[in-house]
């Protein structure tokens, strides 16, 4: 099973009730964003005047860059397939590709809130939250991003952003059954924003008029890969190590002076 959404350009009329619906049900700041919308056009293309919008939310790629990066201390996770009761034990770190479902999600309890993620990500699909933090590993916020409402689809409930839209512009389902809509639509010819540099499958596909999908490729398709921070993730690796020495009397002058060195590039 890979869960996927399609984007129907024909369909969509830029209400922003989507992103809304996903900031309730999810609580996110009023200054971040797991769904957007935004509008593209007027603009000529090569068949003619275009004016779209650009719904944008997390891929669940296929290869998705910002698994690799997280450099939270990997654990053993055992995952269960919901329909065949088949279990699977990998070792994953804070954020992670579901085996069984092909969802890419986040454990808010062992995120470091480095943001290497949200850097790693092409589409720019995350972001850290830092009114949510967890004190005993030391984090300074938490990445979050648009999850599929895997809770919701858990409970037999269709994605937020899905069920409020109020053109049926959003088709959610899994991409591996032939016989599902958002299969059909790929068939139709539904894509991901991809490019030469940047084809690491996303899975939430856009369908639309030549020209409207033209506009929409043109303008919001990445054209390179971002690197991660190396530097923010080793700083949320030494933080809470340095901080706990710091307050044992650990530390010398120099040490000190790291741990103040860190907490301004932090800020910065």
């Amino acid at each position: 099973m890979q869960y996927g959404m399609i984007i129907d350009l024909n369909r969509c009329v830029g209400c922003h009730a989507c992103a809304l619906a996903c900031k309730a049900e999810w609580d996110v700041p009023a200054d971040k964003e797991r769904a957007w919308v935004r509008r593209l056009g007027p603009a000529m293309t090569p068949d003619g005047l275009a004016s779209t919008y650009y719904p944008g939310l997390c891929n669940h790629c296929n290869e998705p860059s910002c698994v690799p990066v997280c450099p939270a201390d990997v654990i053993d996770k055992t995952f269960t397939d919901r329909k065949t009761g088949k279990s699977i034990t990998m070792e994953v770190a804070a954020t992670y590709k579901d085996p069984f479902n092909g969802t890419v999600q986040v454990d808010k309890d062992r995120c470091l809130g480095c943001g290497a993620c949200a850097d790693a990500c092409p589409y720019g699909a995350r972001y850290v939250n830092h009114d949510v933090f967890n004190e005993e590993i030391g984090s300074e916020g938490t990445a979050d991003k648009c999850t599929y409402c895997m809770p919701r689809v858990e409970q037999g409930l269709e994605p937020a952003c899905v069920q409020t839209c109020l053109a049926n512009a959003r088709i959610f389902g899994d991409l591996d059954d032939p016989n599902s809509e958002v299969s059909k639509y790929v068939k139709k010819g539904a894509k991901g924003l991809i490019s030469e540099a940047v084809n690491i499958g996303p899975n939430s596909r856009y369908y639309g008029s030549k020209k409207d999908m033209y506009l929409l490729d043109s303008t919001s398709t990445p054209t390179e890969m971002p690197e991660a921070s190396l530097r923010r993730s080793l700083m949320a690796r030494l933080k809470p190590e340095m901080r706990k020495a710091k307050n044992l009397g650990l530390l010398g002058l120099a040490g000190a002076v790291l741990v103040s060195g860190l907490e301004k590039d932090k800020k910065d």
